[in-house]
């Protein structure tokens, strides 16, 4: 379920060149998922594919890497998924749960959380 857009940044967890994305935030995703030219240009590595089940019930197997995540001012590695050209970044419940925070849909704003690394 799609919510609303931010910017995140995206990167190599081993580098420090960044891009800056506009991404939805969708906590119905599980994991975020960028352009895979973009992640490739990066030089994040595919490491395993796997088969999700789309909206729509086709299923799918797409790749996954580990990047670098910046939102809210805050930052962690986390899975990737490399996504189609066209279909935009996101940033899933995964992401979201490791950088501790939480979505306000109503004022459309990441919101920080408490957590034991907060």
């Amino acid at each position: 379920m799609g919510l609303f857009n931010v910017e995140i940044g995206i990167g190599h967890r081993d580098r420090e060149d960044w891009e800056t994305l506009d991404a939805l935030v969708d906590t119905g995703a599980s994991v975020a998922a960028a352009p895979a030219s973009l992640l490739r240009r990066l030089g994040i590595e595919s490491r395993w594919t796997q088969s999700f089940t789309l909206a729509d019930g086709a299923t799918r197997e797409m790749e996954i890497g580990e990047a670098r995540v910046r939102a809210g001012g805050r930052e962690i590695t986390t899975l990737v998924l490399f996504n189609d050209e066209g279909s935009p970044p996101i940033l899933g419940a995964l992401a979201l749960e490791g950088l501790f925070l939480g979505v306000d849909p109503v004022g459309q704003k990441l919101i920080p959380v408490g957590g034991w690394l907060a």
